[in-house]
């Protein structure tokens, strides 16, 4: 009875550790797409970066075109996100603060990078909650926008995608959407 116990256990313990394959074409691309969506919800809009640390690498690094190099480990960025987040709570620096990041529709471009990972870059949008925006009614307003190039690491033993290094640039004001058609409008 003990052996075939200890066998089973070593069995479900090799089965779960197991190398995965990567998963390739609209898998792949859904799947970089799903992280995306929730990464940027759990730093942006939902604020709960504790909800996604498990999407971020832990020798994460991002480089920013306006701070330069603004996190060195997921541990740092989970972190600085945490505190972000209770500054906007009651009684916090910044109370009451809401923002969100839209991806620009057509902009995302994913490419598998052999069975290491994924490339995946866009264009997004960054508003703010501002509550006299619409004649005192509130709303989302624009503020700006950038570039993100992000790569995302196959973890096989995982079975998911863990986001390594993003490269944040070409911040400024942006574009209303959608964009004008036509020279001279």
């Amino acid at each position: 009875m003990f052996t075939t116990l200890a066998a089973a256990l070593l069995f479900t313990q090799a089965s779960t550790t197991a190398s995965q394959p990567m998963p390739t074409g609209d898998a792949l691309e859904q799947e970089v797409a799903a992280n995306d969506a929730r990464l940027f919800w759990g730093f942006f809009e939902g604020c709960n970066p504790d909800a996604v640390a498990e999407l971020v690498h832990p020798d994460f690094r991002m480089l920013h075109d306006l701070v330069g190099m603004a996190t060195s480990s997921g541990a740092q960025m989970i972190e600085q996100a945490r505190e972000n987040c209770a500054n906007r709570r009651p009684g916090g620096a910044n109370e009451g603060y809401r923002n969100r990041r839209l991806l620009v529709p057509g902009s995302r471009r994913i490419q598998k990078l052999g069975d290491w990972g994924a490339l995946e870059e866009g264009l997004h949008t960054f508003h703010e909650w501002r509550a006299h925006a619409n004649g005192g009614q509130g709303g989302w307003v624009l503020t700006g926008g950038g570039r993100y190039i992000h790569s995302w690491q196959w973890m096989p033993q995982e079975g998911r995608f863990r986001l390594l290094e993003s490269l944040s640039i070409d911040h400024g004001p942006a574009m209303p959407y959608p964009p004008r058609s036509g020279a001279g409008e």
